[in-house]
């Protein structure tokens, strides 16, 4: 496949129907979502917030988990021989290294705007994705990523890490002096995420243990709750299942049970048995968190689409559809059916695939729409433009590479694919 197709090529030169993700699409499109993403990234480093055209969105400060994902989704494309990524993972490098890191109390700042303009507050959200990109672009041989690395994860480990509760606290102030009383899973799970590529980077078998042990903590927590996942807590990590109950379209901390972290949960377990050599160990629970997810969460009455949020019964409470969730359904459809061998998997995949295309890839301005509403027309109440491209461009290449712990390894392993 030609590695330069244009940004706005985001599956429109594909013959193939709207549920067919063949390989030759799949590569195609990948392309095209980092051709998109290229916009992103400033001269100095830090990744923009994107409009629906891919276009910088002044109203948004850099931030440095956008950049940081947009680090690791270029140092995947060089490793699969995408032309240029490499130029973009080192800059966003960079921007971590230079434009947000914190050079008065060290770790990273949550985002900066012009000027003074910033945002002190330290979170485990973002510095988990922070060692989420060095790594990857340690494997890929992105320069400067391999310091980052270690500095990284000195800081998610000296700063975060409860070692009693085996767990990551959420938010500290800018010179750490003051740790919140809330503690949540969305930003364990990043971490589990960036523990696994750690590992894959290192082969510190330190990362790899503290990922099966956050992993194995929340299968319980899921398992005694209906495999509805608790995702908020207080400094002693007892459940406040009504927390935000007032706040539904909360981006980050919405109230209830999310069915798309149900979802990427479960591919996560399955990745940490990937990089463990623990075949089948998780596979019940990912199961069992997959298809609770799916049953609350596929709203099939209303066209299809995944809901963002329901109460502990499965009621929908934010019904409007983000992309996200329907990326991490289609990863976590692949995965299964390749660990499990069973069928329906794949059917499931065709299906939500088909959905995706029809509704959220957008084949004339590019990407994906990040948000739709009820009647699966683009949105924008919680989620405006299209600030990343990192859920959809993990999604379409996962089929292309091999099973194992982290996207790094993964694309490593299979090689210059998109040269």
């Amino acid at each position: 496949m030609n590695a330069d197709s244009t940004r706005s090529g985001a599956g429109s030169t594909s013959t193939q129907p709207a549920g067919t993700t063949d390989s030759a699409w799949r590569r195609e499109h990948f392309v095209s979502l980092l051709r998109f993403a290229e916009g992103s990234i400033r001269e100095d480093g830090a990744a923009c917030w994107l409009d629906d055209d891919g276009r910088p969105d002044r109203m948004h400060p850099v931030e440095t988990w956008i950049t940081s994902r947009m680090a690791h989704i270029f140092a995947v494309g060089h490793l699969l021989g995408v032309s240029g990524a490499d130029e973009y993972a080192a800059r966003a490098i960079s921007g971590l290294q230079n434009v947000l890191a914190d050079p008065e109390f060290g770790g990273w700042l949550a985002s900066r705007g012009e000027g003074d303009d910033l945002v002190g507050t330290k979170q485990a959200y973002a510095h988990a994705f922070v060692v989420l990109a060095a790594s990857t672009g340690k494997v890929a041989g992105i320069a400067g990523a391999s310091e980052l690395l270690t500095r990284a994860l000195a800081v998610l480990d000296a700063r975060f890490w409860e070692p009693e509760q085996k767990l990551h606290l959420d938010e500290r102030s800018r010179d750490w002096s003051a740790t919140s009383d809330y503690r949540g899973v969305n930003a364990n799970m990043h971490s589990v995420e960036a523990l696994l590529a750690a590992h894959a980077a290192t082969g510190d078998g330190l990362w790899l243990q503290r990922a099966a042990a956050i992993g194995d903590r929340v299968v319980r927590w899921a398992k005694s709750n209906g495999w509805r996942i608790p995702e908020h807590f207080d400094a002693a990590w007892n459940p406040l299942l009504e927390y935000n109950a007032d706040r539904p379209h909360d981006p980050f901390k919405p109230y209830g049970a999310t069915p798309g972290h149900g979802l990427e949960w479960a591919r996560l377990l399955l990745q940490i048995d990937a990089e463990a050599g623990t075949p089948g160990r998780r596979t019940e629970a990912a199961t069992a968190l997959f298809d609770q997810a799916v049953e609350d969460g596929w709203d099939a009455e209303r066209g299809g689409g995944f809901v963002y949020t329901t109460d502990w019964q499965g009621t929908p409470v934010e019904p409007r559809r983000f992309h996200w969730v329907a990326a991490e359904a289609v990863a976590t459809a692949q995965v299964l059916g390749r660990v499990t061998g069973d069928a329906r998997y794949a059917e499931l995949e065709r299906e939500w695939w088909g959905w995706i295309r029809e509704h959220l890839v957008d084949a004339e301005r590019g990407s994906w729409h990040h948000e739709l509403d009820t009647e699966n027309r683009p949105s924008g109440r919680t989620w405006v433009g299209k600030p990343d491209v990192y859920h959809a461009a993990q999604a379409v290449i996962l089929s292309e590479l091999p099973l194992t712990g982290s996207f790094a390894a993964s694309a490593q392993r299979a090689g210059q694919i998109l040269a």
